[in-house]
């Protein structure tokens, strides 16, 4: 298999791909009463002291200016808008509320966007449960339905403690090009279960997984090779540790493989071993075989392989 192959010529452009990321938010001094007095139906900002600019939702430190903003001041809960969308979650508004210099960003209820216009006046709909949370305020209706006058003399004492910490998940989805060099090779390992590389005409290095350039004389690659699915193992380490995106339970053995016909490492995972036994039986220098994957249909990915299994101990 000696000739270049291009990016037309790959059945598996992309691959879809996903984050899954819990994580937990210290909300700090302004989120954190500003999340708080939301529950007692207020939304407060922050009055920057240099330039005067009132910001809401509140923040420690004024956007225009850099000064810190620790004065947190009523706004009122309603407002006109400066700019509304349509997303997938609903429709989204741009709202500058009465005594305010900046917009908030919130839902905006029960309307489609052929009921709105720039300068709308709308108000706010509170949730029956606070739960100290930006959807206390859970958005935006329009008219000033129930909307006290405003005039930013009110003082305001919170009943409470500021919000602490906020806990998120944040899902993300994704299509991860490939790319001709790691789609070739991806593709051979879905169709034909062939280990491709690619050559250096300069070193004559055998990269795994191929790449456009050299990493060592970096002079663009050309030739295509075939590898083994066996090799040797040059380290490997027994991973107890959990963490997103794993797609192992483990314990398990994780291993850098140079196949045979190849220059560089492949990383993947041994089998056959129990992870507590591999100090005593997993060498660097043992010989490897790729178990390919009989239980499901090629995915055109690394796991068309289910692991390596010694050869020889």
């Amino acid at each position: 298999m000696s000739e270049l192959l291009t990016a037309s010529s790959i059945d598996r452009p992309a691959f879809p791909g996903s984050i899954s990321l819990p994580y937990t938010l210290t909300a700090g001094h302004a989120a954190g009463t500003f999340l708080a007095a939301l529950g007692q139906h207020v939304i407060l900002g922050s009055r920057c002291p240099d330039c005067g600019r009132v910001i809401a939702p509140a923040q420690d430190f004024c956007a225009e200016c850099g000064t810190e903003t620790p004065d947190l001041v009523e706004v009122s809960t309603a407002g006109a808008l400066d700019g509304f969308t349509r997303t997938s979650a609903g429709v989204l508004g741009l709202i500058r509320l009465d005594g305010a210099d900046t917009p908030l960003v919130h839902r905006l209820l029960d309307v489609e966007l052929g009921d709105l216009t720039i300068g709308a006046r709308v108000s706010a709909r509170w949730s029956a449960e606070p739960s100290g949370h930006m959807l206390d305020l859970e958005g935006f209706v329009l008219g000033d339905t129930d909307t006290p006058a405003f005039d930013g003399s009110k003082p305001f004492m919170l009943e409470g403690e500021p919000v602490a910490q906020q806990r998120y998940h944040l899902d993300l989805r994704y299509q991860h090009a490939y790319g001709p060099y790691y789609g070739t090779m991806f593709d051979e390992l879905g169709t034909s279960r062939r280990i491709v590389g690619i050559k250096c005409p300069s070193c004559e290095r055998v990269l795994v997984p191929p790449r456009e350039y050299c990493d060592v004389c970096f002079v663009r690659t050309g030739e295509w090779v075939d590898v083994s699915d066996t090799g040797v193992i040059k380290a490997f380490s027994v991973i107890h540790l959990e963490f997103v995106g794993q797609v192992r339970e483990p314990p398990y053995i994780y291993a850098e493989i140079v196949l045979d016909g190849a220059s560089t490492r492949l990383i993947h995972m041994i089998g056959g071993v129990d992870a507590d036994e591999a100090p005593a039986r997993v060498k660097p220098g043992m010989r490897v075989r790729a178990l390919w994957r009989e239980d499901a249909e090629p995915s055109g990915t690394l796991e068309d392989i289910d692991c390596f299994e010694l050869v020889d101990e």
